[in-house]
C-alpha cells in the first residue's frame, strides 16, 4: 500500500485506527478454547468487527513465536485473512541486525512471494544504514524504525539527558536521510505526547505510528494536537489490548468493534 493509497483509506474511513493484534491464550475468552486454531479464530473474529473502523492490522510477532509453529502458521492465515482487506499490514517484529541477515528479516515479512507479505515491519535502527538498507530493497514496501518509544525505559538512552543531541533526535535526524515520506514511518509513544513537536520539527510529514493510547494510558487528544500533518494526517495511532481484550466473554468481539468505533469516531474529528 501506497502513501497516497493509505491516506484515501483514511479519508474514506475517516479513521487512522490500527489494530494491534497481539493474541496472549491466557486472556482469550474461554468460547475460543475449543476452535481448532483458537488464535486464527480469535484474530479472524477481532478483524470482522473492527474492519469498519480501522485501516490497519499490526501483529506482534512475538505473541505467535511464543507458540512455535501453530503460532507461525496462525500468523500466515491472519495475513492471508487480510490480504484483499484493503488495509495497511505492519509485522511488528522489531528486527536489526548486520546486512545479510537483514535481508533475509525483509524476504521473511515483506516477500511477495514469502509466507506473508507484510506492507511494513517495524525495525531497530541501532546498527546504522547498513542493518536498516536491507529492508527498502523490496519495491513498495515500508520500513517502520523505532524512534521515541513508550515504555519506562526509554529513558536510558533515547532521551537520556547527558547525550546532546539526545538519541531519538539522532536516530530522527540521521535516518530521515536513508529513506522518504513513500516508504519510512517512525514509532513514537504516545505516552511521549509533550515531545511529539519536536519530533514534527525533524521530520515534519513522515507518518508516525503511535502506540500507547487506550490501556497505557496516552492521549489521542494530545497526539493530534502535536503529532497531526496537515490534509495527510500522518498518524497511525494502535489500539491493543483496549480492543482485543474489551470484553472476556461470548461478546468479545462485539465489544472490539464497539471500542474500535469509539476510538474511530474521536479521530473523525480531524479527517
Amino acid at each position: 500500500m501506497t502513501r497516497e493509497e493509505l491516506i484515501r483509506q483514511i479519508r474514506a474511513k475517516k479513521s487512522f485506527l490500527c489494530v494491534g493484534l497481539d493474541p496472549d491464550v491466557e486472556k482469550m475468552p474461554a468460547c475460543i478454547a475449543g476452535e481448532e486454531d483458537p488464535i486464527f479464530a480469535f484474530n479472524r473474529a477481532i478483524i470482522d468487527a473492527t474492519l469498519p473502523y480501522a485501516v490497519a492490522y499490526k501483529p506482534n510477532t512475538a505473541f505467535y513465536e511464543a507458540y512455535g509453529l501453530k503460532g507461525m502458521a496462525a500468523l500466515q492465515k491472519t495475513i492471508r485473512y487480510l490480504h484483499g482487506k484493503n488495509v495497511f499490514t505492519i509485522a511488528d517484529a522489531k528486527r536489526g541486525d548486520i546486512g545479510n541477515t537483514s535481508a533475509r528479516y525483509a524476504k521473511a515479512f515483506l516477500s511477495p512471494e514469502g509466507d506473508f507479505n507484510f506492507d511494513a515491519v517495524t525495525v531497530a535502527p541501532y546498527m546504522g544504514q547498513d542493518s536498516v538498507s536491507p529492508f527498502w530493497s523490496i519495491p513498495d514496501k515500508w520500513v517502520i524504525l523505532l524512534a521515541l518509544t513508550s515504555n519506562p525505559g526509554s529513558a536510558d538512552f533515547q532521551t537520556c539527558s547527558e547525550c546532546t543531541p539526545p538519541l531519538y533526535r539522532k536516530v530522527l535526524e540521521t535516518s530521515s536521510q536513508w529513506g522518504t515520506e513513500q516508504n519510512t514511518m517512525y514509532v513514537v509513544g504516545a505516552t511521549k505526547a509533550a515531545m511529539l513537536q519536536e519530533v514534527r520539527r525533524i521530520v515534519p510529514r513522515h507518518f508516525l505510528l503511535v502506540p500507547g493510547v487506550g490501556a497505557q494510558g496516552g492521549s489521542l487528544e494530545e497526539v493530534c494536537e502535536n503529532g497531526l500533518v496537515k490534509d495527510d494526517i500522518g498518524l497511525l495511532i494502535n489500539a491493543s489490548r483496549s480492543i482485543l481484550y474489551a470484553s472476556k466473554n461470548t461478546d468479545f468481539a462485539h465489544a472490539a468493534g464497539m471500542e474500535a468505533s469509539r476510538m474511530q469516531q474521536q479521530m473523525s474529528r480531524y479527517v
